[in-house]
Parts: C-alpha cells; structure tokens; sequence
C-alpha cells in the first residue's frame, strides 16, 4: 500500500491505496463520490470523464497515484443541488439526458472542452487552424465531445446545452 494525498473538489484527503488502483475507483471505492461512472472501464465511452487541473481525463485509465496533490474535480464539485452550475442548468434545460448515466461524465467533458477552445486549441474538423478565433460550431462540438457517448442518444440537447452556454 502507497500513501496517496489526493486533492478532490478542493478537499485534500490521504488514502492507503495499492499503486494500481484507477483514479476511478479511487474515487468511487474509497472517496464515496459515485457521480463519477465506471461504464467501460477501458477509455472508450467517457463516463469517467473528471478533470485534473482543469483538463478532462478518463479516471479509469489513470492511476490515482499519478494524479497525487493535483486539483482533481468531479461532477460532485461542480455545482450544488441548490446551485447548479450554468452548464448543468443548460443540461436540463436542453434536455441532454435521458437515463442520466453518462451525465456526468458529459458535463466534466463539455467544461474541459470549453476550456480548450476558449485557449484557440483547434480540433480535427477546424477549418482553419491558425484562424485566431475558432466558431464554435455543432461540428465542432461533436468532434471535440467525440470521446464521450450516450446510449439513449440525447447528443442534440447536449450539444444544444453546449451551444447556450458557450455564447
């Protein structure tokens, strides 16, 4: 067993962990913080999705000792029941859930990926990679959202959910 300090939702918390233990079970095993979903558990469908130092990462293909002493945030940290984050507003508003099982992964995911547009970060479909300003068009959005799926196929209010709090 390893020492591990992690730094979650602003809370520094030391857990004992064998070295191999995901982030993802790290959090969800031994923090109690099941927003983050396990839906894979192999990268591919985005469920998992938190950030770390403000960029979004798969929790299950990390290990929780890599991310030791870094600002990890879940969707627990995101907004309140009472005080919804801008972006989960939209979310309800748009209608981009159904099921709601891969909500929180969308969400961490959406704000990451705000995050990498608004520092001019181009992506696969950008037309125009040196263009000092990137439109955030739905091409873009559901290239840069790739990466994350939804099995009941709300992908228009999620996009639409996007959209309204990009503007």
């Amino acid at each position: 067993m390893t020492p591990v300090k992690l730094r979650v939702n602003g809370t520094t918390e030391l857990l004992e962990l064998d070295p191999r233990v995901s982030l993802l079970d790290a959090l969800r095993e031994h923090l109690g913080l099941t927003g983050t979903k396990k839906g894979c558990n192999q990268g591919a469908c985005g469920a998992c999705t938190v950030l770390v130092d403000g960029e979004r990462i798969a929790a299950c293909l990390a290990l929780a000792v890599q991310y030791a002493e870094r600002d990890i945030t879940t969707i627990e940290g995101v907004g309140q029941p009472d005080h919804l984050h801008p972006l989960q507003e939209a979310f309800v508003r748009e209608d981009g859930f159904q099921c709601g099982f891969c909500t929180s992964g969308q969400i961490c995911s959406a704000l990451g990926m705000l995050a990498e547009h608004r520092a001019g970060m181009p992506s696969a479909v950008t037309p125009d990679i040196d263009a000092g300003e990137i439109e955030l068009t739905e091409a873009e959005i559901k290239e840069r959202m790739s990466g994350n799926l939804c099995r009941c196929g709300a992908y228009e209010g999620i996009v639409g959910a996007i959209q309204e709090v990009a503007r």
